[in-house]
């Protein structure tokens, strides 16, 4: 395999939707490029496995993390929690998809700079709600506008007692991976939630946000020195710069969040090599 020219990410196919797998499959060809699947690829390994095959003939590498929908359990599952989670990752790596297991693997920029690409699973813990909330109350809060995640039904934390528990265990882990890399290179950090609360803009639904990621993680773009940051989760696609690092939110979304006659690949957004000087502000790309 020659050396990837280009890294593109995209998330929340979910390809249950039979218009998001037909765009899977008629993607053009990327060559040697890579792609970052940023999680909710589909609802059960199966679906996961049906994207990989759409995808895999049109990249030179896949590279994925999961997202909520990928660890639910509906009834009759074959697995849950921690098992359905390990039985994603074996389907990745029967097909050669890298996942947060894996080694990280290395970018080499066009100028010689390595950039480690951190494939990170951290999940939620409540705390994306307002200082007077607390984590502890976030359901009741969310439930008080009419809301309730199915990921409180479906998403199955064990062993781990609560998905905040996992959470945890997760970002310990991570954390332990990251402190490890050597001193002063550089990270692309890729996680289906966002590592920001700030970047949760929710307008019409913003009490969704105690599911949207962890307070931990305020500050790892520059504790952990990134170069990019990509999520997904929000089907609200955007590109932001904070501290002079550059976040993509990369969803695809369902149907009605895309334009199918424009193509999957519009939607596929470049992560690297990237914009040679900082940006500021948000782009939002809706469309």
């Amino acid at each position: 395999m020659s050396a990837p020219r280009r890294l593109w990410a995209l998330s929340d196919v979910h390809v249950n939707h039979g218009e998001n797998l037909a765009a899977l499959h008629a993607l053009p060809d990327h060559g040697d490029d890579w792609l970052i699947l940023a999680g909710d690829i589909g609802d059960t390994p199966d679906q996961l496995s049906k994207a990989i095959d759409a995808l895999a003939p049109h990249f030179g590498r896949l590279l994925w993390v999961p997202g909520n929908h990928e660890l639910w359990s509906h009834k009759g599952a074959s697995s849950r929690g921690a098992e359905r989670y390990q039985e994603l990752i074996d389907r990745c790596r029967a097909a050669g998809v890298l996942t947060p297991e894996d080694p990280w693997a290395v970018w080499t920029t066009p100028g010689g700079e390595p950039l480690h690409l951190c494939l990170m699973f951290l999940l939620y813990d409540y705390t994306f709600v307002p200082d007077d909330v607390g984590a502890e109350h976030a359901v009741a809060w969310a439930a008080e506008a009419g809301i309730r995640c199915t990921d409180e039904v479906f998403l199955d934390p064990w062993p781990w007692p609560t998905r905040g528990a996992w959470c945890h265990a997760r970002v310990a882990a991570t954390q332990r991976r990251l402190q490890a890399l050597p001193d002063g290179e550089r990270t692309v950090l890729i996680n289906h939630w966002p590592l920001r609360q700030d970047l949760v803009r929710l307008r019409r639904i913003p009490r969704v946000s105690p599911w949207c990621g962890t307070r931990l993680t305020e500050d790892w773009h520059t504790r952990y020195n990134a170069a990019v940051c990509v999520s997904g989760h929000l089907h609200m696609r955007a590109t932001d710069w904070v501290d002079g690092v550059r976040f993509e939110e990369v969803s695809l979304g369902y149907p009605k969040h895309w334009e199918p006659k424009k193509g999957a690949d519009y939607y596929l957004r470049q992560i690297l090599p990237g914009p040679a000087t900082p940006g500021t502000g948000t782009t939002w790309r809706f469309r």
